[in-house]
């Protein structure tokens, strides 16, 4: 194998290894966030893991964050505001992202 052949392949894999980690902090986000709107929604112990759930099988409708958006939104209604979800949004993206640093 040539040393092309070497960082191509290296390449690859980072590329996979990147798309993998995009994807598990995504989820994670989208369960923070779940929970953090079921708390708002008054739901506890199952009940909020149940929708953190809901939250997170709610992105795979299309690509981007809007269809999670819509759900959280639709969901607490008055509850939240369009910005207050969006910085939520964006703060356990964060915490996502520590924590399977952490883990790692």
């Amino acid at each position: 194998m040539t040393t092309f052949d070497d960082r191509e392949n290296a390449f690859e894999n980072k590329f996979a290894h990147d798309a993998e980690m995009q994807f598990r902090a995504e989820a994670r986000r989208n369960r923070l966030l779940g929970l953090w709107a079921a708390e708002l929604l008054g739901k506890t112990g199952d009940d909020a893991a149940a929708y953190a759930v809901e939250v997170v099988k709610a992105d795979f409708e299309e690509a981007g964050d809007e269809d999670v958006y819509r759900k959280v939104s639709g969901d607490l209604g008055d509850k939240a505001d369009e910005a207050t979800i969006r910085r939520q949004m964006a703060e356990m993206m964060a915490r996502a992202k520590a924590q399977l640093m952490e883990e790692l």
